[in-house]
């Protein structure tokens, strides 16, 4: 059935955004040089599902988690340097605001969004795979792991999972137990429930759409 739902994700019109997100990986010289010569602007503004801090360099968007206010985005922040002590990082609200505009545009961002990511090789291939799962479906963490070819590493693909650093745009909340528990999210189980409705309730109206058409 994960088969089919990938299969079906890339020629139906349940992707949405999802095809206009591209995915690059940071280099093993971009890591050992710890962003020497790297500028991060970052900044918080509301989305739909409350206040989210992001991070961006001119590669892409790295960093995307949702906050409750600004101490938990300055947080967000120590740790971006932390992982990149030799980078600069200034705050830019427009920035922020127009990254974050862009990634909950209802319909997906009108031309690619570009992320720029850390993490190890299964870290990417697994951020990868959730891009390729249609809209509103849902995956399990066993199933997830096969499509990746790592069937018996259910645990390390559930904290791949769990350390998604881009909230939303990559999708992680669309990850659940096998027997329909939502399981964990960072970002609270109320948030992780309202984004799979919400997305549900969307595929619902492109199929109801898509039916109407002669």
């Amino acid at each position: 059935m994960l088969d089919a739902a990938f299969e079906a994700g890339l020629s139906g019109p349940g992707r949405l955004h999802d095809l206009l997100v591209h995915v690059e990986a940071c280099t093993p010289g971009e890591l050992r040089s710890r962003g020497e010569g790297l500028g991060f602007v970052w900044g918080m503004a509301p989305t739909p599902f409350g206040e989210a801090f992001v991070a961006a360099t001119p590669r892409g968007v790295h960093r995307i988690a949702f906050v409750a206010g600004r101490a938990d985005a300055l947080c967000e922040l120590a740790e971006l340097q932390a992982a990149w002590p030799r980078a600069t990082a200034r705050e830019e609200s427009a920035v922020a605001a127009a990254h974050l505009a862009r990634a909950f545009r209802p319909g997906g961002p009108p031309r690619p969004l570009h992320l720029w990511v850390r993490g190890t090789n299964l870290q990417i291939a697994v951020w990868r795979a959730l891009l390729e799962l249609p809209s509103g479906a849902l995956v399990s963490y066993s199933d997830l792991a096969r499509h990746v070819a790592t069937p018996r590493a259910v645990r390390a693909v559930a904290a791949a999972v769990a350390r998604n650093p881009v909230a939303w745009v990559i999708p992680c909340h669309r990850v659940v137990r096998r027997d329909g528990d939502l399981a964990g999210y960072a970002w609270g189980l109320d948030r992780k429930a309202a984004l799979i409705g919400w997305e549900a309730a969307r595929r619902d109206d492109l199929n109801a759409l898509t039916a109407r058409r002669p």
